[in-house]
C-alpha cells in the first residue's frame, strides 16, 4: 500500500559505488560486496513515501478559517511541517496571528536529549516567544494562555504510551479545557498503528512517560488519542476541552507509513521506531539501547555481557551527550539486517530481546534499575517480576489479555479510520 519513491536514490548510490570501485584497492577501501551490502542497506532505510496521505497539516482549506481573527498558539516541533515548509511559516504568510509557541521534549528544533530541560525563549528566525513544556513546567498555566483563542498541536508520534508528545498534548488539553481556550489537532498517520499490544497501564505507576491506562503500543492517532483522553474524562478534574481534529486523508490502520522527519534525536528511521517500543523497556535497565551510537533503539548490549554478534562503543553526540557507557565497548546484538516486512507482520512487541537478556546477563542482581524506571515505562511492577521469575513469554502475554480486552473497546470508540482488524 505504499508508494516506493527509491529509484533517483538508487541510481546515485550506483552511481556513487561504480566511482568508489575506480578509485585505488591499496587505499584500504571496502570491498565491492562491502560496498553493496551498505548501498542495500542505504535503500532499506530510505524512507518509503505514501503519496496518497495526506496529513491534516496540509488540509488548509479544512482549519485555516478557524484561525483567521484569532490569537493562536502553537504546540509543534521540527516535524511540524507542510510540505517541505513549517507550519510556523505557512501560517504566518496566510496572516495567521502566532501568539506563542509551545516546545515540548526535545525543543522547537528537536535537537535536546532525552530528558534534557527545555529553555524558554524566543525563536531566532520569526521572534516568537518559545514556551518550554519540558522544563520547570510541563503544564501551561493561566499566564501562558492568557488572551489566546486557540492552541494547535501537529507533532509526528509514534505510537508508544511513553513518548512523551502525547503526555505534553493532554496536559495542554488540561490546560485549555480549565482556561477556556480552544484545542486543534493537526493529525498525523501513526507509524506503529497497525497493533495494539502490551500490558495496560497501572494507574499507581503514572508519570510523564505514562500518563493514561493505556498498553505500551495504543495504535491510534494523536487526534484518536485526544478525543479518547478528553471524552473518557481523563483530564484532571474531568475537565473537557472544545476540541477540534482535522483528520488525515487517505490513511488507514493498515497502511505503513513512514516518515519524512526524524520525530527525535535517537529515532532516526522507521527501524528504529518499529523497534522503540521494544527496545525502550532497555532504558529502564543497565543495558544501552544504543544511545551514543548512530544505531540508536536497532542495537543493544552491555559490557559485561559475553555473548552476542555485534559490539559498540557509545559517545557523546546530538541528541545524547552523555550516553550510557561512553568510551566502553559493549557486547550484544544488532537488529539492522532485520528485514522490515517482519517488523510489520509480526503485530505486537517482542519480549524476547529482553528476556533472553536477562538470562544470560552474569549479574543479574543489578540488571534492572534501582529507581524502577523499568515499572514506569512498563506501567507497572509485574513484568519486572515475571521476567525475574522466568516466566515464559505467552504466560507473560496472558495477563495483559483481559486489560488489553477491555482497553481494544474504548480505544474503538474514538477511532477517525478504518482500523487493522
Amino acid at each position: 500500500m505504499i508508494l516506493k519513491m527509491k529509484i533517483p536514490i538508487l541510481f546515485l548510490l550506483i552511481i556513487l559505488l561504480t566511482a568508489t570501485k575506480c578509485e585505488d584497492e591499496n587505499k584500504g577501501l571496502k570491498t565491492e560486496n562491502e560496498q553493496i551490502e551498505e548501498v542495500e542497506e542505504i535503500i532499506k532505510e530510505t524512507p518509503t513515501i505514501d503519496a496518497k496521505v495526506k496529513v491534516g497539516a496540509s488540509r488548509l482549506d479544512e482549519y485555516l478559517p478557524a484561525l483567521k481573527n484569532k490569537n493562536v498558539a502553537l504546540l509543534v516541533n521540527q516535524t511540524s511541517t507542510v510540505g517541505e515548509i513549517h507550519l510556523v511559516d505557512v501560517l504566518l504568510e496566510k496572516g495567521i496571528s502566532i501568539k506563542k509557541i509551545f516546545a515540548p521534549e526535545h525543543g522547537f528544533r528537536g535537537q535536546a536529549d532525552a530528558g534534557e530541560q527545555v529553555k524558554d525563549g524566543k525563536d531566532a528566525k520569526t521572534g516568537i516567544p518559545l514556551i518550554s513544556l519540558y522544563g520547570k513546567n510541563k503544564k501551561p498555566n493561566a499566564a501562558h494562555l492568557q488572551g489566546i483563542d486557540i492552541v494547535v498541536f501537529d507533532i509526528q508520534d509514534v505510537g508508544a504510551r511513553f513518548y512523551t508528545y502525547i503526555s505534553s498534548m493532554s496536559y495542554v488539553m488540561e490546560a485549555c479545557a480549565q482556561n477556556n481556550v480552544d484545542f486543534m489537532v493537526l493529525d498525523r498517520p501513526n507509524p506503529n498503528g497497525h497493533f495494539v499490544d502490551g500490558p495496560v497501564l497501572k494507574k499507581e505507576y503514572q508519570s510523564f512517560v505514562g500518563l493514561h491506562q493505556v498498553p505500551i503500543v495504543h495504535g491510534m492517532t494523536v487526534g484518536e488519542y485526544a478525543q479518547m483522553v478528553n471524552n473518557e474524562g481523563w483530564l484532571k478534574g474531568n475537565v473537557k476541552c472544545n476540541l477540534i481534529v482535522i483528520k488525515c486523508e487517505n490513511y488507514d490502520h493498515k497502511i505503513f507509513y513512514e516518515l519524512p522527519i526524524k520525530p527525535s534525536p535517537n529515532l532516526p528511521n522507521i527501524r528504529s521506531i518499529y523497534l522503540y517500543p521494544s527496545l525502550c523497556l532497555f532504558e529502564g535497565t543497565t543495558a544501552s539501547a544504543g544511545r551514543g551510537t548512530d544505531k540508536q533503539f536497532q542495537i543493544y548490549g552491555h559490557p559485561d555481557f559475553t555473548q552476542g554478534d555485534f559490539n559498540f562503543t557509545p559517545k557523546p553526540m546530538p541528541g545524547a551527550k552523555y550516553p550510557k557507557f561512553d568510551g566502553k565497548k559493549c557486547n550484544g546484538y544488532y537488529l539492522t539486517k532485520v528485514d522490515l516486512k517482519e517488523f510489520q507482520e509480526m503485530g505486537r512487541l517482542n519480549l524476547r530481546y529482553l528476556m533472553h537478556f536477562y538470562k544470560n546477563f552474569n549479574n543479574k542482581k543489578d540488571f534492572f534499575l534501582e529507581n524502577k524506571f523499568f515499572d514506569k515505562l512498563a506501567g507497572n511492577s509485574t513484568l519486572r517480576w515475571q521476567i525475574i521469575n522466568g516466566k515464559s513469554e505467552e504466560e507473560i502475554r496472558d495477563s495483559w489479555q483481559k486489560d488489553l480486552i477491555a482497553f481494544k473497546k474504548i480505544r474503538g470508540k474514538y477511532l477517525l479510520y478504518e482500523d487493522f482488524e
